[in-house]
């Protein structure tokens, strides 16, 4: 499925973004993480072996949500949930998290520390099935 435009201009912004994974008993795992786009996919860097990728090397599905800019014509503030599938791709975290650094923690910024640079880390890629949310892409009723 194709990100919507409208969901690149709001990623473009540097939301904070909510990313649920399953745990081994089935319960929700949430996180919070930056999140960027590769072609159709959402991109998340991970210097460490966190428990979400566990969980994504176990069970592929995935919930990422975050708010948008906007309000709604109701008066109810813009949000994106898009549900997929996960892959974990293993090196690549540190240039990643290099590009995201300046929408999250300012033009000037640097992340990872120069200790750190030398980590491979992970990433995970998200393809996305379905987007659901208040906003332009919503489905509507009936879709």
């Amino acid at each position: 499925m194709k990100i919507p435009q409208s969901v690149r201009d709001e990623i473009a912004r540097g939301p904070l973004a909510h990313l649920t994974t399953l745990n081994k008993d089935g319960g929700p795992q949430v996180t919070v993480i930056w999140v960027g786009i590769e072609d159709q996919e959402f991109v998340i860097g991970h210097l460490a072996l966190h428990q979400k990728i566990k969980n994504i090397r176990r069970d592929p599905r995935v919930a990422l949500s975050f708010t948008g800019q906007n309000t709604s014509k109701e008066g109810m503030r813009e949000y994106v949930v898009a549900y997929g599938r996960a892959r974990i791709t293993e090196g690549g975290a540190v240039p990643l998290l290099q590009r995201l650094t300046p929408l999250y923690l300012g033009p000037k910024a640097e992340f990872p520390p120069a200790s750190m640079r030398n980590i491979p880390g992970y990433i995970t890629r998200i393809a996305p099935d379905r987007f659901s949310g208040i906003g332009p892409w919503a489905a509507k009723p009936g879709e």
